[in-house]
């Protein structure tokens, strides 16, 4: 990857906890792990010179806590609502998760998370805390990156970090169809761990919906059913604003094309903008429609057919569509409906149906006979995950692929891109999802990717 201007690479902006014996190596331009670090040798009385190392109480374990060559250290790359609500909670939460590094191009974000690790940790809690995602990524100490960005950085940043020797689990969506694809191609050829970062595996009413259609309790499937909600129905503001003391604006936008800051968009409503999101589509779509590819059975390929109808706003800020209704037909002859407004998926086959209305909701279905149903011994068994941050450090220990690797990822994600050029088209798309590429059609083609602002690259 090509890393950009470099006028953000000085003094990070709070101090780094960093030992002497590292700080020596990192000028030495010795890149090494932690662990490879202590690994080496180089952890000794020796190589300190006349400072003695402290084999402390905390470095062993003890007391319920992983010894320091069992926890995973983890730097954390946007620091939103859900990235320090969800991610570094559920983090912090975790015994062998040590946190390191706090990122964000918003200085105030840094201050929260900082805040929120000390009252988990104690007041004398430090890490390198800075604006700039690289400093986090060519960190040797840092053996994972959770990423809890804007979506138009999420492939960007996963890519570099998983090229520079990082595990990664990044919050879903994908930007683009080709995105996905390199991603999924990188992480099979650095074989790295990669979570794309869902919760939906870890909800036993998912998991046991998918597990009822494989298993044949509704007959043979036919129809999906689909609703997410509905994107911003207000076109927002488009006047530009300067930006808010501390925010690097330039490094918010990193490859997206330029654009002044706007009020509306800083820091949840980027979702409305078509470039840094695909809107609720792509956003809401990766929890449901994962679900669909795990009871479908078809996590690893996808649709051969899409066409809806949609609608944005004309004027404003908004663009992407905020109402959207799309069907989709499988190789299989499944057709699936994916309709905007509410929260809810239905699968329905030759001898019932199964689902549920809402977020997380209790099953329903056509007869409860069908919710009652053990599943034998020798049928298909779907496990519930004990919770992405927890699969995910399990996973970076036995080096398995997490709940939701990246290809899978990346093939729910492009049930909602191509559902959204059919929108934008405004026509029936043949989809071929084996070669990844519509059917004789080559200005849908041109729209699998989009070009990123320079220096950006990948």
């Amino acid at each position: 990857m090509n890393h950009g201007s470099g006028n953000r690479l000085g003094k990070p902006a709070f101090p780094s906890r960093q030992s002497a014996m590292f700080q020596q190596t990192i000028r030495l331009g010795q890149a090494v792990s932690r662990r490879g670090f202590l690994a080496s040798g180089l952890g000794t009385t020796a190589a300190l010179g006349r400072t003695p190392y402290i084999l402390t109480s905390t470095a062993l374990g003890g007391q319920g806590k992983p010894s320091a060559g069992d926890r995973i250290t983890i730097g954390l790359i946007g620091l939103g609502g859900h990235g320090i609500g969800h991610n570094l909670q559920g983090f912090l939460r975790q015994p062998d998760a040590q946190i390191v590094a706090l990122c964000d191009p918003d200085r105030a974000r840094i201050e929260e998370a900082l805040k929120v690790c000390r009252q988990r940790l104690g007041e004398t809690f430090t890490c390198l805390c800075t604006q700039d995602w690289r400093e986090v990524i060519r960190r040797g100490d840092v053996d994972a990156v959770m990423i809890s960005t804007p979506d138009h950085w999420h492939v960007p940043i996963s890519v570099a970090a998983i090229r520079a020797g990082k595990d990664v689990i990044c919050e879903k969506p994908t930007l683009t169809i080709a995105e996905g694809r390199v991603l999924a191609d990188t992480v099979r050829r650095y074989g790295a761990v990669f979570q794309t970062s869902t919760e939906d595996r870890s909800i036993p009413v998912y998991i046991r919906m998918a597990e009822l259609v494989r298993n044949g309790r509704i007959g043979r499937l036919q129809r999906i059913r689909v609703q997410l909600p509905a994107g911003p129905s207000q076109p927002g503001s488009a006047e530009p604003k300067p930006a808010p003391e501390g925010l690097d604006w330039d490094l918010w936008l990193g490859p997206a094309p330029w654009a002044p800051y706007r009020e509306g968009l800083h820091m949840f409503h980027w979702r409305g903008k078509r470039d840094y999101s695909g809107g609720t589509l792509t956003d809401w779509g990766a929890h449901q429609l994962d679900t669909v590819q795990l009871a479908n059975d078809t996590e690893r390929t996808g649709p051969v057919e899409v066409e809806g109808t949609g609608r944005r706003h004309e004027t404003g800020l908004y663009d992407v569509f905020y109402e959207f209704h799309l069907v989709y037909r499988y190789a299989s002859g499944v057709e699936l409906y994916v309709d905007s407004g509410g929260t809810g998926l239905r699968f329905e086959g030759t001898d019932g149906w199964v689902g549920n209305k809402g977020w997380c909701q209790p099953l329903e279905a056509s007869d409860p006979k069908i919710l009652q149903t053990p599943i034998g011994p020798n049928e298909l068994h779907l496990e519930v995950g004990p919770g992405e941050h927890r699969n995910f450090l399990d996973c970076v220990k036995t080096r398995r692929d997490p709940y939701f690797p990246a290809e899978v990822g990346h093939r729910c994600s492009t049930i909602a891109h191509i559902g959204n050029i059919a929108m934008e088209l405004g026509r029936r798309l043949r989809w071929n999802p084996n070669k990844e590429e519509f059917i004789d059609d080559p200005m849908a083609n041109q729209m699998r990717c989009r070009a990123m602002r320079q220096p950006w690259t990948l």
